[in-house]
């Protein structure tokens, strides 16, 4: 196949899918294997290989696993693989298709981290080490940033700036529930109530992404700047939110709430100074 027709073919494929709506899907993608890996963790079912990678109870494939333990780890695994085909289709569509370099390089980065995240996901089955274990979740979310950033921007043109202070409250909300479902506050830790926590801080680092990003696109100066904070303020929650169930350290709990207190408050400031500036664009 010459160049020319291989350009071509490349053509037409970004013409058939828009990857914009790609970028989307393999967010899910990624969100749903955080979401599934978490509550295999919780729930010991990782260990129900027997520190076997990526062959498990049930022969090839795991296709007739021996329990429910083994299928679920299974299941995480074939989604994970399935949001890894994504990963990659969406990043190389991205960088060959006429966006932005930002979009294009988030979705590269994610991609690039993804190998390194499946062979940490071996070492957890093998070792179980808790160094492993942080480094297989913080990489995950990395993965998640990065695809949440891309699919943000894809979409930025069509985002209504009104989303701003929906987003803000959304996240300002999203703290305090966070805490809700902590082991602060739930003395049986159930792996049900281990996986909603961290469904609502990927909650929390999406909707502060959006804020960033839309505050820094619709509004200039010290307001931009502040607003592009509220990710790395999501990400310190999420950090000690972790360690609160990592450490068991009345010390990292206390740090949690008062830092989640202020978060919270600073969120909920920053919405009112929002929809002021979105009503009086001029001011």
């Amino acid at each position: 196949m010459s160049s020319s027709t291989a350009h071509q073919s490349l053509r037409r494929v970004r013409s058939r899918i828009s990857v914009p709506h790609l970028l989307a899907t393999t967010l899910v993608l990624v969100t749903g294997t955080i979401l599934l890996g978490v509550a295999t963790r919780a729930a010991g079912a990782g260990l129900a290989c027997d520190a076997n990678w990526p062959l498990c109870d049930g022969g090839l494939l795991n296709l007739f696993p021996a329990g429910f333990p083994s299928f679920f780890e299974w299941f995480h695994r074939l989604v994970a693989g399935v949001a890894g085909f994504f990963i990659v289709g969406s990043a190389l569509l991205a960088w060959i298709g006429r966006y932005p370099r930002r979009i294009a390089w988030a979705a590269i980065l994610g991609m690039v981290l993804t190998p390194i995240q499946v062979l940490l996901g071996r070492e957890t089955v093998l070792s179980y080490d808790m160094t492993v274990l942080n480094l297989h979740f913080w990489t995950a979310i990395v993965i998640f940033v990065c695809f949440a950033v891309a699919t943000i921007y894809s979409w930025l043109d069509r985002l209504d700036a009104r989303l701003l202070p929906i987003s803000l409250v959304l996240a300002a909300i999203l703290v305090p529930v966070q805490i809700v479902f902590s082991p602060i506050v739930i003395e049986s830790y159930t792996p049900v109530m281990h996986t909603v926590r961290d469904a609502v801080s990927l909650g929390l680092v999406f909707a502060s992404l959006l804020a960033g990003i839309l505050g820094v696109a619709r509004l200039s100066g010290a307001r931009a700047r502040a607003l592009s904070l509220a990710p790395v303020l999501a990400l310190l929650v999420v950090y000690l939110s972790r360690e609160t169930v990592m450490a068991f350290d009345p010390r990292i709990d206390l740090l949690y709430l008062l830092t989640s207190v202020g978060v919270s408050l600073l969120l909920a400031a920053a919405v009112f100074d929002a929809r002021s500036v979105i009503a009086k664009p001029d001011s």
